[in-house]
């Protein structure tokens, strides 16, 4: 069987090279979330799925959910999809778009875990220091967890940086069993 990911990276790529040529790579991203939204909605999801209608069927109801939010290029791009039958993989599409768009627009989504919640001025001098480390505009995106006791748990795409007194405490742990 085919990984979704494999399907869905051509049209990721064809929508993010059409929509940066044109300009529009924001508004393809809100049109493909929309529309990877729209296709896990259960009844949509069931009348995709529906071995009875052609796949022009679908792509009309399909066209007909997103209404005017999505222009003539975007239904183009969702015929194309549907006369292919990939409209299922549309939410892999939409993830792997918005990775490609992060690594030409040389962003990167984080998470900031910590115990306590961390002010402004802490959350954008984290979030410079790890632009300058990552040669990224660095978004932070901040998550309280009071069982990290103390410090702070960083997910920036691969990069891992457990600086929590958990982490240290685990740590400790493994050492002394070994």
């Amino acid at each position: 069987m085919i990984n979704t990911q494999t399907l869905a990276r051509p049209y990721a790529k064809a929508a993010f090279e059409f929509a940066s040529a044109a300009g529009q790579t924001d508004s393809w991203s809100k049109m493909l979330n929309l529309a990877a939204v729209a296709v896990e909605v259960p009844e949509v999801a069931a009348l995709l799925n529906d071995p009875r209608l052609t796949s022009e069927s679908k792509v009309q109801a399909l066209v007909r959910v997103l209404g005017d939010d999505a222009d003539e290029a975007f239904r183009n791009y969702v015929q194309t999809l549907g006369e292919n039958d990939r409209l299922s993989v549309l939410p892999t599409v939409w993830e792997l778009y918005e990775d490609i768009k992060a690594q030409a627009e040389k962003t990167l989504e984080a998470e900031v875990e910590t115990a306590f919640e961390l002010s402004n001025a802490q959350l954008q001098t984290l979030a410079a220091a790890l632009s300058k480390r990552l040669d990224r505009t660095v978004n932070l995106q901040q998550v309280v967890n009071p069982a990290l006791i103390g410090g702070v748990l960083i997910r920036a795409g691969d990069v891992v940086v457990d600086g929590s007194v958990r982490g240290k405490l685990s740590q400790l742990a493994e050492s002394l069993k070994s």
